[in-house]
């Protein structure tokens, strides 16, 4: 009888050691050692039928390239994400938090491809679940298969009959191969279970998507295994509260990685929202302080968001400083500037933020609208529903040129904004007579203060 071989794996990062150790070498973290058996051996999980003998090294001009044609899905955002379609022969990873509608979006995309024979892989749900939430998203399909199992070698088995031309796999953690004793959902039977998947991905040309569970501190489970192995990186974020969810790329070795996709969450499955400032852009009723719209770019995408600021005096000792979807240190930085070159006294104020609609941003191109938000909130002023801005802030006040302006001002004309305000050093290369909205060329942040603030 064989001798039963063990390791340790780090249920965080995945790294592997002979022993158990306290505390892991890789990521630092405590107790997140455990032992998994494994058992190495020669293996034909995948057998392709045009598999090929040892490679040899071959010089670069002998090797053929020849365009492949994406699939390109009913789903538009999801296109967008993918860098213009699925590639074949790709493995697409996409993370999300319990509940968040990962299956739905996926099985959503199998009965889209009407034209594409699908293999949906389910091993968290039965047939008859699938078939509930599919009668409930209402797209007819003739193409999509389901698949409830387990088991990797019975899964391949499937797939050499049925030869799909996508696979979904729902999910990662669920799965097992024969060839790990280790439970589902372990580091070694993921990575093993994913390398398999990717094996058959790149010999037979079909693309793969697999659904990935996220740990309690936001990653994905049995993360940076997983994310190395697969090209591309799909994080599906969105507050359970809300009806909006964001489909953001992290990683994607066949497109940008700062492209982002929004869906509305419904009874009847995800919709499309192809105008994103229809939820960044809130209706008030009346006009009050402290709102102020800035023009941003999330990939090729130009988006106009709401700013909202709220800055009372502390009434407990010390400040508060809070800001939601925006990043914290920058907030500093800027209250650090209004105060050294604008003479406001922050100092003695709680200091709240927020970027409407949920979205996190990270354009510096935001700053101008968060300073105008600020201080329109401090001075207890309203700033005109019908101006925008779009500028970086530098650290002595004055106001910097930003990348592609004539994608953020088109956004704000075609959205019916009279006003926006822009650094002078983008004017060298814009031509005002292209745009009807009018352009308002600032240099520091005092001007802008003068032209809007009105009490």
């Amino acid at each position: 009888m064989a001798k039963v071989k063990s390791s340790y794996f780090c249920q965080s990062c995945g790294a592997q050691s002979p022993k158990w150790v306290g505390r892991c070498a890789s990521c630092g973290e405590w107790n997140t050692y455990v032992e998994e058996i494994i058992q190495k051996e020669d293996k034909t999980s995948w057998n392709s039928s045009s598999a090929k003998i040892a490679q040899r090294p071959r010089h670069l001009k002998e090797i053929t390239y020849s365009q492949e044609q994406r699939i390109i899905t009913p789903d538009g955002e999801l296109n967008r994400v993918l860098g213009g379609g699925i590639v074949p022969g790709s493995i697409v990873l996409i993370g999300g938090e319990p509940g968040i509608g990962k299956s739905t979006l996926m099985l959503q995309v199998a009965l889209k491809l009407s034209t594409v024979k699908v293999l949906y892989v389910s091993g968290e749900e039965s047939e008859q679940q699938i078939k509930m939430r599919a009668e409930r998203i209402e797209v007819p399909s003739d193409a999509c298969y389901i698949l409830t199992e387990t088991s990797t070698q019975n899964i391949f088995k499937q797939i050499e009959m049925l030869q799909p031309e996508v696979l979904i796999i729902d999910s990662i953690q669920t799965l097992h191969s024969a060839f790990i004793e280790s439970a589902a959902g372990s580091i070694s039977q993921v990575r093993e279970c994913t390398a398999e998947l990717l094996k058959y991905a790149k010999e037979s040309g079909t693309p793969v998507f697999l659904i990935g569970h996220i740990t309690k501190e936001g990653t994905l489970a049995g993360p940076k295994v997983l994310e190395h192995m697969v090209d591309t990186v799909l994080q599906f974020e969105g507050d359970q509260h809300l009806s909006y969810r964001i489909l953001r790329t992290t990683k994607n070795r066949f497109g940008s990685t700062s492209e982002l996709g929004i869906y509305q969450m419904s009874g009847e499955g995800l919709r499309e929202v192809t105008n994103p400032s229809e939820i960044l852009l809130s209706q008030r009723d009346e006009a009050i302080s402290g709102i102020a719209i800035g023009a941003t770019l999330e990939g090729n995408r130009p988006l106009l968001i709401e700013i909202q600021s709220l800055v009372s005096a502390a009434t407990y000792g010390t400040p508060q400083r809070s800001s939601t979807g925006f990043d914290s240190k920058r907030l500093n930085m800027l209250l650090a500037v209004l105060e050294k070159r604008g003479g406001m006294r922050f100092g003695a104020q709680d200091v709240f933020l927020n970027i409407a609609g949920g979205l996190k941003v990270e354009d510096p191109a935001l700053d101008m609208a968060v300073c105008v938000s600020l201080v329109s909130s401090f001075h207890d002023a309203i700033i005109p529903a019908d101006i925008c801005f779009a500028g970086e802030v530098g650290l002595g006040g004055e106001i910097r040129a930003v990348n592609r302006i004539e994608q953020r001002i088109s956004e704000a004309e075609k959205l019916g904004f009279k006003h926006i305000f822009i650094s002078k050093y983008n004017m060298k290369s814009l031509d005002p007579k292209r745009f009807t909205i009018q352009l308002h060329e600032v240099a520091r942040l005092g001007e802008v203060f003068d032209n809007i603030l009105q009490s």
